[in-house]
Order: structure tokens, then sequence, then C-alpha cells
């Protein structure tokens, strides 16, 4: 018997990137998956095909992290087709680039709604369908605990804000034996943080081990705060970016 057989998940923006290790991982390892996408029907239908691969089910549900409408439906749909919720992995984020006085009012609320406010709304409906032994998992960043260059101000502040929810979501949902942690990566592989742009060869040199990471590392340490033997794991960070924080 796999490690999550019989588990059903909840990822949101799982159609790439981390995102989309994460929903392979999880198939991997025997849960049903229920994902969302933003844009592209195309590959979140080549991520369905994968998880179809391992013999589990796939839904692909698209949804702006910005509405939170769309997450209630995501989770509503999660229920409708399989009647539980174990495992949720708030996954879906934005980054935005700009100095202080380019920012708007419109890039902080958009921020804080795709970054932060999802992350609490997604928790608090899916926790009220969750029995002991489940599981929300969050993916912030390291730069919320350390901003190395300019440019970064709000999604460093966006990220920061997770820490506390998560701690309250441990203290909150303890009782009913319900877990909460959250991943901070640091540079990852994927398409909007290429391991072989321009600036990747400064960036992995911020790192001990002087390398990007790939999104199956981060896959891996979900995998794991998703499974039984995490169960004594509640209201941690855990910081996986090379030793750029170190």
């Amino acid at each position: 018997m796999k490690r999550l057989e019989n588990k059903v998940a909840l990822v949101t923006g799982g159609s790439r990137g981390m995102g989309a290790a994460i929903v392979e991982k999880l198939a991997a390892e025997g849960a049903d998956i229920v994902f969302t996408y933003s844009k592209s029907k195309e590959r979140a239908d080549e991520v369905s095909a994968r998880v179809s691969g391992y013999g589990r089910k796939a839904v692909a549900i698209q949804a702006n992290n910005a509405v939170a409408a769309d997450i209630l439906h995501a989770v509503d749909t999660t229920i409708q087709q399989f009647g539980r919720i174990d495992i949720l992995v708030n996954n879906a984020g934005m980054y935005q680039y700009k100095l202080l006085e380019e920012y708007t009012l419109e890039d902080y609320d958009l921020m804080m709604a795709v970054n932060t406010r999802a992350v609490f709304v997604a928790s608090q409906a899916a926790a009220k369908y969750m029995e002991a032994g489940s599981r929300i998992i969050t993916i912030g960043s390291n730069m919320a605990e350390r901003l190395a260059a300019p440019g970064g101000l709000l999604y460093a502040m966006s990220k920061s804000a997770l820490i506390g929810l998560n701690k309250g979501l441990a203290r909150d949902l303890g009782s009913k034996g319900i877990t909460a942690n959250l991943v901070q990566p640091g540079p990852i592989d994927t398409e909007m943080n290429p391991a072989d742009s321009a600036h990747a060869a400064a960036i992995a040199s911020f790192t001990a081990l002087g390398r990007y990471g790939k999104t199956e590392e981060i896959a891996s340490l979900v995998s794991y705060l998703a499974g039984p033997e995490s169960s004594f794991i509640t209201g941690t960070t855990q910081t996986i970016d090379a030793g750029f924080n170190s």
C-alpha cells in the first residue's frame, strides 16, 4: 500500500513548475488529485494525464487565485467529486519586481490577494471537511526571511504573512488532529526563474551548495509533510533553499 493511498489532495496552481511536480509526486504516492490552473488548459490536461498514468484520478479546475469565489469553488468541487479533502497544498502565487516608488495600491491588493488571502480562504474552507490526520501545506518563500536585493518588497511582505498564518492554523486545528506547515523554497529551476537565466549564476552563488533547486526536491518535502511520518510536525517553517538564508 502506498503512503498516500486513498487520500484526496487539493493543490492550487498545479499545472506547472513546483505545483505540477507536487501534483505528480502526490499521485505517485497514491493520492487522487484536484488541482487548479490559471490559464493553460493544455498544460492542465498534460498534468492530468500524468496523474492518470499512476492509476489515480485527476480533476483540473481553472481558477484565479485572486478571486475568493474561485478558490471556494475548487474546494466545493473536491468534495463533490471525492467526498473528502485529506491534503491541501496552497501553492499558487505570484511575483512582481518593482522598486518602492513604483508600486501602486492595485499592486499591493493583488499581491496580498493572491499570495496571502487565498491561503486563508482555501485553508478555512478546506478545514471544514478535514478529519484527524489531514494536512495543510503552504508554499511560501525564503524571501520572507531574507531579501537579498531590492525590488521584492511586496512579495516578501506577502510571504512573511504566511509565517503567522501557518502558526495560527496549527494552533486552531491542532485539537482536531490536523497539521499545518509552511515550506519556504529558495531559487528553484522553473520557467519563472530558470537556472540558465542571465542572473542565475549570481543567484546560485548566494546559496551554500552553489546551485538551484529542482522542483522534484520541493515535491519530495511536500510529500513527506503530507504523509503519516510527519504526524508530530505542525506549525513549522521548513526552509529548503540550499543554504541561501544561512
